[in-house]
């Protein structure tokens, strides 16, 4: 909820901004605001995903993507991420984050993301995405007809797979009791 209306701004905007290829990396830029900053007056490590989602739309809805998914009712959910802190965004900071696929698999979009300031990387993660439907997943082959034939070059790094492999949870409709035994 705290950046809903900001990404209905940002849909609004970002379909007035300059084209590009969904293959083509985008740079939003933005503002550190105090709705992004936790007690120690920098942005909380949790609102750094939060808000690498608007940098998903930005490219999404530039690249004509984003009207397209939502014509066929996909909707993008997140399966995995994992990010990395180099230096906190201050109160007032500008910045940019910067979007790109760095590849698929058959079941996910891979997105790269990084927050910068000053010409300096402050974070970066890596953000596995699946489009889902309200019958299920949709495939790869249904991806590439709506998004176009990736560049020959784009291809996901090794550990990319393995950080899937090793990070992943059982399916939805697989059963994944939590055995902890707590102290109270």
């Amino acid at each position: 909820m705290h950046l809903l209306l900001r990404t209905l701004l940002l849909l609004f905007r970002s379909s007035r901004r300059p084209p590009l290829a969904v293959w083509e990396a985008s740079s939003l830029p933005l503002r550190v605001l105090p709705t992004d900053i936790d007690i120690a007056m920098h942005v909380n490590n949790g609102m750094y995903l939060s808000l690498m989602d608007l940098g998903r739309f930005d490219l999404m809805v530039r690249s004509g993507v984003w009207k397209r998914m939502r014509r066929r009712g996909w909707s993008p959910v997140v399966s995995a991420e994992t990010i990395s802190f180099r230096k906190s965004l201050q109160l007032w900071q500008e910045y940019t984050i910067e979007t790109r696929i760095i590849g698929l698999d058959t079941k996910a979009i891979f997105f790269e993301q990084r927050m910068v300031a000053d010409g300096e990387i402050y974070a970066r993660a890596y953000i596995a995405t699946r489009l889902v439907t309200k019958a299920g997943p949709v495939g790869q082959e249904d991806i590439l007809a709506e998004f176009g034939t990736p560049p020959a070059d784009l291809m996901l790094p090794e550990w990319i797979h393995e950080w899937r492999a090793s990070s992943a949870l059982p399916g939805s409709r697989t059963p994944a009791p939590h055995l902890w035994k707590t102290g109270a």
